[in-house]
């Protein structure tokens, strides 16, 4: 059994209209230090999306939570950030914002399998 880590995640929430607060989660951001990883795994409800926001740019949604996990990838999807470490990426993802898309507070927990662990959340709190 490997020995297990200290990671951190936080949600990735769609706020379609940010005026009124009401959101749902669209995805899990987690980062590894140990390991050196940080991944995010996504999901659009669009029935969700509608219901709160019949006019929301679907597209515009899907694209903002896309390039999140870009930004996870570090290759040449992730922009500036291709060249910071996991931690600064995960730092810049899981900062405050005011947008459609935005990442909620960050939470700890111990893993031997960081990978895993991120498709456990994702099925637990997202899907």
């Amino acid at each position: 059994m490997s020995e297990r880590v200290v990671f951190e995640y936080a949600l990735l929430r769609v706020v379609p209209r940010v005026e009124r607060g009401e959101c749902f989660n669209a995805g899990v951001v987690l980062y590894c230090r140990a390991r050196s990883f940080v991944g995010a795994l996504t999901h659009l409800d669009e029935v969700k999306l509608k219901a709160l926001a019949p006019d929301a740019d679907t597209t515009g949604v899907r694209a903002a939570l896309h390039a999140v996990e870009g930004v996870c990838g570090g290759g040449d999807g992730a922009g500036q950030a291709a060249g910071d470490d996991a931690g600064r990426r995960f730092r810049w993802l899981v900062a405050p914002r005011s947008t459609v898309v935005q990442p909620g507070p960050v939470h700890t927990g111990l893993t031997a399998d960081p990978e895993a662990e991120l498709a456990r959340l994702q099925r637990l709190l997202v899907r």
